[in-house]
């Protein structure tokens, strides 16, 4: 890195995994530690910390809006797991929540259309009564294996990455 300061890339991998781990903290003060002028002229850096402030504020619209964003090739892969991760954690947060919710919460919750919450929601045992306009989730106990083994490699290289940046 020269003069100390990683290049573009590795800051918006870095950001994006601390995301895709959940690690809001460590996502914030890795953003307040990127170069302004790096910020200013990489607009992904911007749009993955748009992702992460919806994250810290839990505002599903602006995660969703934000993951919508067209990607680099480089973090096209962390955001795409990270959508997918969020609206796993949302369909559990559910679940365990509310015996029944409105179908516009649950939309808003997983960022798809009210006319695609039923395909999301059934295969989970989900009832979705349209003329009522409300869902009743049914919690189950489903366990994702959190690393899978890139995600293990992807946490070394952040590790790595953290470790070069101090």
């Amino acid at each position: 890195a020269a003069d100390g300061i990683a290049s573009p890339q590795v800051y918006g991998q870095l950001l994006a995994i601390y995301l895709l781990q959940n690690d809001l903290p460590n996502a914030k003060f890795l953003w307040k530690r990127i170069p302004p002028s790096l910020k200013q002229s990489h607009s992904e850096l911007a749009n993955i910390w748009k992702v992460g402030q919806g994250l810290w504020y839990k505002d599903f619209l602006a995660i969703y809006t934000g993951l919508a964003s067209e990607w680099p090739e480089y973090i096209r892969p962390v955001m795409l797991e990270l959508g997918e991760r969020t609206r796993r954690r949302a369909l559990t947060l559910v679940a365990k929540a509310y015996s029944s919710i409105s179908l516009d919460d649950v939309s808003s919750f997983l960022g798809v259309s009210r006319a695609q919450v039923a395909d999301v929601v059934n295969p989970l045992g989900w009832v979705v009564d349209t003329a009522s306009g409300m869902v009743a989730p049914k919690y189950t106990v489903v366990r994702h294996e959190e690393f899978t083994p890139s995600e293990e490699q992807l946490a070394k290289l952040t590790d790595f990455v953290a470790f070069l940046e101090n």
